[in-house]
């Protein structure tokens, strides 16, 4: 027997108009992929005309992408979607009860951990917003990472509020978290497989109906939204688990001497004898704004909804621990750099240190969530002198970011390397040491970009992250 939901959706025919919610790093290459499908006639991308964020609509209307760092193919085919009129941004949310399916990508981030609570404002924001101007029959899905049970709970009450319909009877819903990362938006929205869970089979088809055109190697996974929300928070928690885990390895190989990058080379070198061996590389820290914080999403999800869960009493999840360990690795390149300094008689109080990298990913100008903010904040409290490089980040509040290193690195006690963008990987040790104009200073590697022996032989100072063959190295002179 056909549904009621059925019925109005038969009645709309497929989905030829697309309604994107948050002009951000999933919104953006979202829109512009569902505009460049001949399967859609238009999308309208939603944009708040905000002091921080509304800048975005008229140079997303020129055509020109506001994401920095280096997006391959994204900002040509914008261009193209512009000049063909089937993409536009506004900050008329009206213009929703035109659309026959519009997604949702704001963020929810956790403003304390501690207390599982997740700011959801913004988010439930534009589901309002979304719910205020729905119409009979249109599909609405929820791309953002959220706690499981979100969206059959507080977004589909704030739906059905505030159009008055009912989700499943009147209008469809459904999870289908987003899959990128920053640097590879289009590629990974066209290749990896789409989760879709709708709150109903209905729901999923027609979803499935959204996502189907714009995958070329990927494929569709239907499941419940319930388990749409799982996956996705608990595949960047196995993730964190993972840099977790030879972050430790890391910190036992400089107490034992060892260079972790042979030991990770041995363990993987098992690959194909049928264990699968993630092993990931060790780091100065996790930033960005999924990993940081979907580790709490799930935990808060098994706390919410798992009231029977059978756990050790008074033990931290295995996944705590991980977001633990990698939240201490910019502690723990304080504590090198200091180390490096003190080989010299230098305290950090009277100490330059000059920071590479602000970004939480190589080559990208997203610096949400920067590990190398806490290790700023430990040097400025310590009393030392911090600046800052990075290539690709313009600017961030409450400080200034140099693009040039000529700028910086002139009088430098100690340099850190906090991300591996690929103009760290080719700066010379003798070029370096030339523009610092000091005999010996630290540098801490913490992405395993530079080469240690060349720094040595160079007479720096050298730290890095896992090397417990290097770090105890003689100076020379």
């Amino acid at each position: 027997m056909r549904s009621r939901l059925q019925d109005i959706i038969a009645g709309r025919g497929p989905i030829r108009k697309i309604g994107v919610i948050g002009m951000g790093y999933v919104g953006i290459p979202s829109a512009v992929l569902f505009a460049d499908s001949p399967a859609f006639d238009f999308v309208w991308g939603f944009q708040r005309d905000s002091p921080s964020s509304g800048y975005k609509i008229d140079m997303l209307n020129a055509g020109v992408c506001p994401l920095e760092g280096d997006e391959p193919g994204l900002e040509p085919l914008l261009r193209k979607v512009v000049s063909e009129k089937k993409f536009r941004c506004t900050s008329d949310f009206s213009e929703i009860s035109g659309v026959d399916a519009v997604t949702i990508a704001i963020q929810t981030p956790f403003l304390d951990s501690r207390d599982l609570e997740p700011d959801l404002s913004p988010l439930m924001a534009g589901v309002r917003m979304a719910g205020r101007h729905l119409t009979e029959g249109t599909l609405v899905v929820l791309e953002s990472t959220v706690t499981p049970g979100t969206t059959g709970g507080i977004v589909r009450e704030a739906l059905e509020e505030e159009s008055g319909m009912r989700a499943g009877e009147e209008f469809a819903l459904a999870h289908a978290p987003e899959r990128v990362m920053v640097g590879r938006l289009l590629r990974n929205i066209r290749e990896h497989d789409r989760i879709i869970g709708g709150i109903d089979e209905v729901s999923t088809e027609r979803a499935t109906g959204l996502y189907s055109p714009v995958l070329t190697s990927g494929r569709i996974i239907p499941m419940t939204a319930v388990a749409a929300e799982v996956t996705k928070t608990a595949e960047n928690t196995f993730r964190d688990l993972q840099i977790a885990a030879v972050n430790q390895l890391a910190l036992y190989c400089e107490a034992m001497g060892v260079n972790v990058y042979d030991v990770r080379a041995g363990i993987d070198s098992l690959k194909g004898e049928g264990v699968t061996r993630a092993v990931l590389y060790p780091g100065a820290g996790v930033g960005g704004h999924c990993l940081t914080k979907d580790t709490y999403h799930l935990e808060r999800g098994a706390r919410v909804m798992g009231a029977d869960l059978d756990y050790p009493e008074g033990m931290d999840s295995l996944f705590v621990l991980a977001r633990n360990i990698n939240d201490f690795m910019p502690c723990h390149m304080f504590n090198l750099t200091r180390a490096g300094l003190e080989r010299l008689g230098r305290p950090i109080s009277s100490s330059k240190v000059v920071i590479l990298g602000w970004a939480f990913i190589r080559d990208s100008g997203d610096a949400r969530n920067s590990p190398a903010e806490l290790y700023r904040d430990m040097m400025l409290e310590a009393g030392a002198e911090v600046h800052v490089h990075d290539p690709y980040v313009p600017t961030s509040p409450g400080l200034q970011i140099s693009r040039d290193p000529g700028e910086v690195l002139p009088g430098a006690d100690a340099v850190a390397v906090f991300t591996a963008h690929r103009i760290y990987g080719t700066l010379t040790a003798a070029g370096m040491k030339a523009v610092i104009g000091k005999e010996h200073p630290v540098v801490v590697d913490g992405r395993g970009v530079i080469d240690a022996d060349e720094y040595i032989r160079e007479g720096f100072i050298y730290k890095g992250v896992g090397r417990g063959d290097r770090n105890r190295h003689p100076i020379v002179e």
